[in-house]
């Protein structure tokens, strides 16, 4: 925005229709809209995509491969299946974030070298329940798993920086992990739960 006051914005937006058409109107309508205040569309972030419960199969009528995936608000939105071949939308941690967490995990790690263990559990409870609060949806339970098991690697490394023979073994970094670290599962319930309304009537 240009002006004399101008306001950075970094709005992330997913619209969903059921026919391409209506999408392409909308898109045009959204680009001209902006055009009129000086804004633009992201060119690398906007883009129109066949996503949803028909879209694996209309795509591979026509001799395309998978559907597409598209990020928003840290995961990674899949046109998946059920254990019974049934559609399901499914959301995973986006591997950039993750990898982005560890490392300045890893950083803040390296500070506390010398702390105590149980000070050093304690802080990567938080660390791992914090992940969990926010990433613990269903469908995303191996990456919550992964994001542990990279944390406890993480810990094992740096003690046995410290001292050979503070949690060298596999064995004592499992039992630490299981005494301070939370262990993934779901905490959040299915979209179709959480946001079900239903009237007393």
């Amino acid at each position: 925005m240009r002006g004399p006051f101008s306001v950075p914005i970094d709005t992330h937006l997913v619209v969903g229709f059921e026919h391409e058409d209506d999408a392409r109107r909308f898109l045009d309508a959204v680009r001209a809209r902006l055009e009129e205040f000086e804004l633009t569309l992201h060119p690398d972030k906007t883009r129109l995509i066949e996503f949803g419960r028909h879209a694996a199969v209309n795509r591979e009528r026509r001799g395309l491969g998978k559907p597409e995936t598209f990020a928003f608000l840290g995961f990674t939105l899949i046109c998946g299946k059920t254990r019974q071949g049934r559609f399901q939308l499914q959301r995973k941690t986006r591997g950039d974030r993750m990898r982005a967490k560890l490392r300045a995990t890893k950083d803040e790690l390296w500070r506390r070298l010398h702390w105590p263990i149980s000070k050093q559990g304690r802080w990567l409870a938080q660390i791992v329940s914090g992940h969990l609060a926010y990433f613990a949806v269903p469908t995303n339970i191996r990456a919550l798993t992964a994001f542990r098991y990279q944390i406890v690697c993480l810990w094992r490394r740096t003690l046995r920086r410290r001292s050979q023979k503070d949690g060298s073994t596999w064995e004592r970094i499992t039992q630490l992990a299981d005494e301070f670290l939370p262990k993934p599962r779901i905490l959040h319930p299915w979209p179709s739960a959480r946001f079900a309304v239903k009237h007393p009537r």
